[in-house]
This record gives C-alpha cells, structure tokens and sequence, in this order.
C-alpha cells in the first residue's frame, strides 16, 4: 500500500516546527491530524467562536489537499478542554460548517490540549473519492 504525506499550501512551517504532517493518504482513506485554532503564524486565536471557525478553516485546508470535502468524512474526532462551557458555541460553529448527521462522532473531554488557550481539535478519517 502506498502512502501520500498531504501539506496543504500555508502549513509548511506547521511540518517543520512540529515533524508531523496534517494528512495522509492511504488506501483510499486520508487520515487527518488534528486540527486546532491557530492563525497563519500558528499563533492560538484566543475568542472561542473565532478558534472553532479557524479550526474548521484548517480541517477544510487539509481535507482540500487531500482531495477531499467535508462530505467525504466518515469519522470524527472532537477533543475540547472544558467542554460543557464551550459546546453550545462550538455546536453552533460546527453546524453552521460542517454537514449533520453524516459521520460517525466522538467528542473527549480532556485536561489540555498541545498548546495554552487551545479548546477543541478536530480529528477525521475521509474516504477519497474514485
């Protein structure tokens, strides 16, 4: 099976500070990174509905890199630092992006994430399509 490492255009300093790559291509599947709330220069944007609007920016980067759309995705991944203050928000920011009802969604609630002032990470798992 061959693997495809997927860098979306703007994300290369991302590979180089960090060693990892958004996506990978495998086996009719891109498996994407988590993805966070920072802005071009990595900097964490700290206005919560602002970070999860970012968040899916860079999931929709990653996912058009990979040639894939939101639609493609079959599973999902949501990782949120205090979630029950921030789910309302994020829900709304989600349902305004991203399609209901078409994948399969975990959320975790977790201590912290990567970096400080991150709320959430968005992790999926696309099928490519023919």
């Amino acid at each position: 099976m061959t693997r495809d490492l997927v860098v979306p255009p703007g994300m290369e300093t991302l590979v180089e500070r960090t060693g990892y790559v958004p996506a990978v291509r495998a086996g009719g599947l891109l498996f994407c990174a988590g993805q966070v709330g920072r802005d071009a220069d990595l900097n964490v944007i700290h206005d919560p509905e602002a970070q999860f609007e970012a968040c899916w920016d860079n999931l929709a980067a990653v996912l058009t890199a990979g040639g894939c759309s939101f639609d493609d995705v079959v599973e999902m991944t949501t990782y949120h630092v205090d979630m029950a203050r921030h789910m309302d928000v994020f829900r709304t920011v989600k349902n305004r992006r991203f399609p209901r009802g078409t994948c399969a969604w975990t959320r975790v609630g977790t201590p912290e994430l990567a970096h400080p002032g991150l709320l959430v990470e968005i992790k999926v798992v696309a099928l490519i399509p023919a």
